[in-house]
């Protein structure tokens, strides 16, 4: 649910308007409660029955359900309602937590691996094709329940402040405007219209058909593809996370004609009763076709949200009909400042304790609802044209189309007052800088600065320092020059060059550069064209330990383009001087030479979901395998030095399996011809010359081999990585879990001699292997141990060990 959550961003039910039913149990003895009330919006509108059963018809999204001597619940409204109430003693709740075993029913799990084993056949992707619609609404609220303390709260705090509004200072007048908007509004409100086209010969093809954010007035289309369990197993089912809940096979039911499996669960990490359910959630499996029909999942604090997950059966596929989420985000302090900050909270006190007059819970809510189903459609290849994701409308004018309720007062009011803000305020600006983070980009007004430029280290420059600007679209959406400044601090040099983009197409990449530059870096490199930027950061440390650097000054003009959603190409010529700044002669003629040359550059990368923005090309979802490809040729008869070839690629592939998660990186090169050093290929060791090697992780390189000792002409090399499917969790909440990694590289150097310097050629296998604790201690950063074996392993101990660090959002 914590995804969820960071993007804001999952979907929810439609309007129910049909005959529901709703069974009522007692948790733990599932003893059916007799008189339990369901409400909406507090009016009753009936009791259970004395099995627990109550029939009833509703226009109310949610209900509650409360009965004396329980703790009140909610559930979302559908066809077939199943509520356990948990005992109001505290004394009675620990005498529960003991009696449930701390083992998962087998029944349960037979019946979840069937799920499992036929998700793909109940997947709508089986089809041959379909299309569909859907209505999404995303918005951040106070609690219903507790709007009526905050308006009393909010009149008695006006009527405090305008009796001191003489000696108000600004941040405090900001602050009472952002408590008013709540009186009337919601703080956040976004509404989407999508369509959803599936072709097994084309792809998959989503038009987002209109969107509206309230205080925006341009989409936010870096979270346009942002979906939830639409086309992907739900966490709360997969096989990898069996170690994380308790599963119970608790009933069998019938939802319109079909019998279903009711299957409960729980996170195995409860400890404490207090306030807390005795299960997160029920799982609802068909009988006959083992698909999931209903998901109810609650977080363990009963007032800290639940999300619930519907589907339906048509054309023999189980389509999500609607989800409906609601998250606690944070707890709202309206104190006067006169009042005592020092009082104890208490985190899992009840809903009801947090509804004070100074206390008010916001939540993030989700609704979302799919519709319009057709399956086999016709194919036409102009309808998947472009990228995965098209923008076909954003000024929210179409909504009222794909609406299945109209919006409340308080909603409509929301786009008035947050529109009203955010022109006041200049919204649109911080959330432009916030996309651009994910791009690695700062945005100010017309520029952006790349953030992946600011600092750096190496053993040649030291500490390095610099400045990258390129003024964006909002300067010239055709236009975009870019300059830079670096300074290190080791070698006192100054570095810099400057471009300007031509774009000539804003439906796809099409760019033509002309760029000039003045550089250094390190020899051997190996080539980066496509990667995105966490690639480029996971590989920024790869040369931190490599002082074998060259200096290069000169021109390129290049044109990128985008052939396919898949396939990405560019074309490049440039002339540039190169000398070595290390100890170095070649052939005996030195270390200044002249190359000119011509690059083509391939990325090919099949399922990856892409959108275009005013800013470019954003993958809003990367998927494996993916393939880089990289060939330059030099000329002599162009005022070159040398004519070489050189050919490098890199194949990454990460799959799910039954023994876990494997991801394969699989990289090499060949250079023919006669060139220096620099155009060769270091094998990337990532050690210093201490006996104890510690390091960051890299893309590419080896936590035990010594950086800048091995060169090579031609080489391959790969990555192998394997999830142990046993997932836990230790002092906090992030999940834990154990890769194992293998690393192996071999390759030759043919005329060493050649080469007037110190190094030597990896002829031989080297391999490395290693264990990887993911979220170490549940924190946000990966602890990896390896050790040498093989051809190049030694006697010693501290030569052959090493220890890794990594960053966990830097992924595989």
């Amino acid at each position: 649910m914590k995804n969820y959550l960071l993007i804001i961003l999952c979907l929810l039910p439609a309007l129910h308007l049909a005959q529901s039913k709703i069974m009522v149990s007692e948790t733990g003895t599932e003893v059916p409660v007799r008189r339990a009330a369901v409400l909406c919006n507090d009016q009753i509108l009936g009791y259970t029955d004395a099995k627990g059963e109550l029939t009833f018809r509703t226009k109310c999204r949610q209900i509650d359900i409360k009965a004396s001597g329980y703790d009140r619940e909610n559930a979302v409204v559908d066809k077939v309602i199943q509520v356990g109430l948990s005992k109001t003693d505290p004394n009675t709740k620990s005498i529960e937590e003991v009696i449930i075993t701390d083992k998962s029913d087998p029944r349960a799990l037979a019946i979840l691996k069937l799920v499992n084993d036929s998700y793909a056949d109940n997947m709508p992707s089986s089809l041959d094709s379909y299309r569909y619609k859907s209505y999404e609404k995303i918005s951040v609220d106070i609690d219903e329940d507790s709007l009526q303390y905050y308006n009393q709260s909010l009149s008695s705090m006006m009527k405090m402040m305008d009796r001191f509004s003489m000696t108000k200072k600004q941040p405090e007048d900001t602050a009472v405007t952002v408590k008013e908007v709540f009186a009337n509004s919601k703080l956040f409100l976004w509404e989407r219209a999508q369509e959803f086209l599936y072709s097994k010969k084309y792809g998959e093809k989503i038009n987002v058909l209109d969107n509206r954010v309230a205080g925006l007035n341009e989409p936010l289309y870096e979270l346009m593809a942002v979906q939830s369990n639409r086309n992907r197993m739900p966490k709360e089912i997969r096989e990898e996370n069996r170690n994380l809940y308790r599963y119970f096979l608790t009933d069998s039911i019938d939802i319109e004609g079909r019998k279903n499996y009711v299957i409960s669960f729980r996170e195995v990490t409860y400890r404490q009763p207090v306030q807390r359910r005795k299960f997160n959630g029920y799982l609802y499996v068909d009988a006959a076709t083992y698909g999931l029909k209903k998901i109810e999942s609650n977080s363990k604090i009963k007032s800290d949200g639940t999300i619930t997950s519907i589907w339906q059966l048509i054309y023999g596929k189980w389509f999500l009909q609607s989800e409906n989420l609601k998250m606690k985000l944070t707890n709202m302090n309206m104190e006067p400042e006169s009042k005592d900050k020092s009082k104890a909270k208490v985190s899992d006190r009840s809903a009801a304790q947090d509804k004070t007059p100074d206390n008010f819970r916001t939540y993030a809510f989700v609704t979302s609802a799919y519709f319009d189903h057709e399956s086999p459609t016709d194919d036409k290849a102009s309808d998947f044209r472009g990228y995965t994701f098209s923008v076909k409308n954003s000024d929210g004018s179409l909504l009222q189309q794909y609406r299945k309720e109209p919006l409340s007062s308080r909603e409509q009011n929301t786009y008035e007052v947050i529109d009203s803000l955010g022109q006041k305020y200049n919204i649109d600006r911080r959330a432009g800088q916030l996309a651009g983070l994910a791009r690695g980009k700062f945005r100010y007004r017309q520029v952006d600065f790349d953030l992946g430029k600011l600092i750096g280290y190496n053993l040649y420059e030291g500490i390095r320092l610099g400045i990258a600007a390129k003024l964006n679209e909002k300067f010239n959406p055709y236009i975009s020059p870019d300059a830079y400044i670096a300074y290190g601090f080791k070698d006192r040099g100054i570095k810099y060059g400057a471009g300007i983009d031509f774009t000539t197409s804003l439906e796809r990449t099409s760019v033509i550069r002309a760029e000039y530059y003045n550089d250094v870096m390190a020899a051997g490199r190996f080539s980066e064209n496509f990667w995105d930027f966490r690639m480029k950061l996971n590989n920024s440390g790869i040369a931190i330990n490599n002082d074998r650097f060259y200096l290069f000054e000169g021109a390129k003009l290049s044109y990128d383009y985008d052939v396919s959603n898949s396939v990405s190409m560019k074309l490049a010529v440039r002339r540039q001087s190169e000398e070595s700044a290390f100890p170095y002669s070649y052939k005996g003629l030195g270390n200044e030479f002249e190359n000119t040359s011509a690059l083509l550059s391939l990325k090919f990368s099949p399922f990856s979901k892409n959108i275009m923005t005013p800013q470019g090309k954003f993958t809003t979802e990367k998927k494996y395998p993916e393939l880089f490809l990289n060939y330059e040729q030099a000329f002599e008869a162009l005022g070159g030095d040398f004519s070489f070839g050189k050919l490098d690629m890199l194949f990454n592939h990460n799959f799910k399996n039954r023994l876990g998660v494997t991801g394969i990186r699989i990289y090499g090169g060949i250079m023919l011809g006669d060139a220096p050093i620099w155009h060769h290929y270091t094998m990337n060791g990532l050690a210093g010359s201490s006996n104890f090697k510690f390091n960051l992780t890299s893309y590419l390189g080896f936590s035990t081999m010594k950086g800048g000792q091995y060169f090579n002409d031609k080489f391959i090399g790969q990555y192998f990585t394997h999830r142990i499917p046993w997932y836990f969790k230790s002092i906090g909440q992030n999940s834990s879990s154990f890769d194992v990694i293998h690393r192996s590289v071999i390759g030759n150097m043919k005329d060493p001699e050649f080469h007037q310097f110190e190094f030597k050629k990896l002829d031989h296998l080297y391999q490395e292997v290693g264990l990887e604790w993911n979220n170490f201690l549940s924190s946000y950063f990966n602890l990896g141990l390896f050790y040498r074996v093989g051809y190049y392993n030694t006697p010693k101990f501290s030569d052959n060990f090493a220890v890794q660090l990594k960053f966990k959002l830097l992924g595989f």
